[in-house]
């Protein structure tokens, strides 16, 4: 099973499982304990250039999604969301972004998915992914 993303701001509930927060930032107005967060990996997230950038509307989404995965293929922290997940089965990224179609989970949570199952194909490469839709 793939893991599930949650905005931050949504009641945290034990169906939930291992909650990692997977935003650089702390969100605002949330307190640590109403978060229930398991695990705070900040790396995983977009790189303070790149959040900087689709933030102010200077990149759009196709060139955030673009870059966001080229991040994220290089990103050790990767690594240890995979085996927190092999730990965790049960595991829910947690955001605070307000578009919970536009957003760096979103990419995040396609991207484990990917690289979990079989090898990709020449097919999945030329078929339009959930993310590249959203544009």
């Amino acid at each position: 099973m793939g893991a599930v993303i949650k905005r931050v701001y949504d009641e945290a509930s034990e169906a939930d499982g291992f909650r990692v927060l997977v935003d650089r930032l702390w969100p605002r107005g949330v307190s640590r304990d109403r978060a229930a967060i398991d695990l705070w990996l900040k790396d995983v997230a977009p790189s303070p250039d790149l959040r900087i950038r689709w933030h102010v509307g200077s990149e759009g989404w196709d060139d955030f999604v673009e870059n966001y995965r080229g991040e994220l293929a290089s990103n050790p922290a990767v690594d240890e969301l995979r085996m927190l997940h092999v730990e965790h089965p049960l595991l829910t990224l947690v955001y605070a972004s307000r578009d919970t179609e536009r957003n760096h989970a979103v990419i995040l949570q396609e991207f484990l998915d990917r690289s979990e199952g079989a090898p990709r194909t020449v097919a999945d490469d030329n078929s339009e992914s959930s993310v590249d839709q959203q544009a």
